[in-house]
């Protein structure tokens, strides 16, 4: 017999069994759907932080070990022997693909990786100084319009064709919003490229002439795009889920998730790591900023240091740390004196009991922003970049969720504390 937990309403006694499912891993959860109708209760639980809204079989993340899992492989094993494409499969189908699998999948997104010449136009609607995720967000919405003849979501074939091109268009929606921003001629996909080289090449190629990536910076990035691929059920991926549930447009649902990793708490942070290094200045004032970070009277807090979930290292910035520093060594065009300050105040709170007894260490945003600094890429396309590597997760998890049994729309309760039912008074009549 399976496992349950009694829950008793201490008012009239009544009870009810409620069954415990058991995951693969993580904490047990306890099924309250017949709460409601048998107590007439709901549960309270602000940020659903205690509250599994799904089942699902792509990620897994242990904040207290951690541990990141995609589909049971170990992040530190993708990260260092996989490709942003081959995790993109395995985020999709579950598994990781043979070569003549992979193969088909890269040539289905090369199939795929243009856009229609009138979405193109939709960029000179913004200013060249709009914000590039605001630019995104618009011209992701706008590619619902144009797929109407593969929109039918209850198809799996329909869903995975929308899969595929979620992947092979947003590397170039997302240079596009680089080259707005610039004044700078689009530059097209090339077949011929690999997908990150294919980014960097539509990213920083101009007409005149040809642009060579450094390869230690096609690694780099090929690293971030897989430590930023799916993180399980953060405030994007659960927007994108909950509009999904209402059966909206999937690439409506992706722009939704964009929406929300625009938020300074979700994908902001690494844009907020370089504005608070350019903030301390020199690498003399990290003490004084040190202290202002544990000065509870001091609202300053270090950017990219701790996380929401992770209560241990961040596994993702023990993988990335070293690419960083790798990167920082070979290239020649880096800001030297915010890195030596990076550099300084990652060495001095790795050692600082204050930030080890809190296990505040550097997360995976501290080395992110660093890296894309110095690739070149400039700080308002660091939360587009996050887009472009969250866009595989968020399709999967768009996906697996249609294919749930137990698919229906999301409705959240509440904890109603206005007024009480009260009557209209005419307005002349109101003192």
């Amino acid at each position: 017999m399976a496992d349950t937990v009694t829950i008793t309403d201490n008012k009239t006694g009544k009870k009810i069994e409620c069954p415990v499912i058991e995951g693969v891993y993580g904490a047990p959860v306890i099924d309250t759907k017949t709460l409601y109708k048998e107590l007439g209760m709901f549960t309270f639980d602000p940020g659903f932080v205690t509250t599994a809204s799904c089942r699902s079989k792509i990620t897994y993340l242990d904040g207290e070990k951690g541990i990141l899992l995609h589909r049971g492989y170990p992040i530190d094993q993708l990260a260092n022997q996989s490709s942003y494409l081959e995790v993109c499969y395995l985020l999709l189908y579950g598994e990781l693909p043979k070569k003549s699998e992979f193969d088909r999948f890269r040539d289905s997104l090369n199939q795929r990786n243009m856009v229609h010449e009138h979405l193109e136009r939709f960029y000179t609607g913004y200013l060249h100084d709009a914000h590039p995720m605001s630019i995104l967000i618009g011209v992701t919405g706008a590619l619902s319009s144009y797929y109407h003849e593969a929109m039918d979501i209850n198809d799996p074939a329909d869903r995975e064709l929308t899969a595929l091109r979620v992947i092979a268009k947003m590397p170039i929606l997302a240079a596009h919003c680089y080259k707005h921003s610039v004044g700078h001629p689009f530059i097209y996909s090339r077949d011929d490229l690999g997908y990150v080289e294919n980014f960097l090449n539509m990213m920083f190629s101009v007409p005149m002439r040809n642009f060579e990536p450094n390869p230690i910076a096609v690694k780099a990035l090929n690293l971030m795009l897989i430590l930023h691929a799916d993180h399980e059920q953060n405030a994007s991926t659960s927007t994108v889920r909950l509009s999904g549930s209402a059966e909206a447009n999937p690439f409506a649902c992706i722009a939704a998730g964009i929406v929300t990793l625009w938020g300074r708490a979700h994908g902001g942070a690494n844009e907020a790591v370089l504005k608070m290094l350019a903030e301390i200045e020199t690498a003399d004032n990290i003490p004084k900023f040190i202290d202002r970070a544990k000065d509870k009277a001091d609202p300053f807090k270090l950017m990219g240091f701790g996380h929401r979930v992770y209560k241990n290292y961040d596994p993702r910035a023990t993988i990335i740390r070293q690419v960083c520093h790798d990167l920082l060594n070979e290239i020649d065009t880096v800001d030297q004196p915010l890195f030596d300050i990076a550099m300084k105040l990652e060495e001095i709170a790795l050692k600082d009991d204050y930030f080890v007894e809190r296990k505040l260490y550097p997360n995976v945003d501290f080395y992110s922003g660093i890296i894309l600094k110095a690739l070149g890429i400039p700080t308002s396309m660091y939360t587009v970049m996050f887009a472009l590597a969250r866009s595989a997760g968020w399709v999967a998890q768009w996906m697996e969720m249609m294919e749930d049994p137990d698919f229906k729309i999301g409705r959240p309760r509440q904890l109603y504390m206005g007024e009480q039912s009260r009557d209209y008074v005419p307005i002349e009549k109101r003192g």
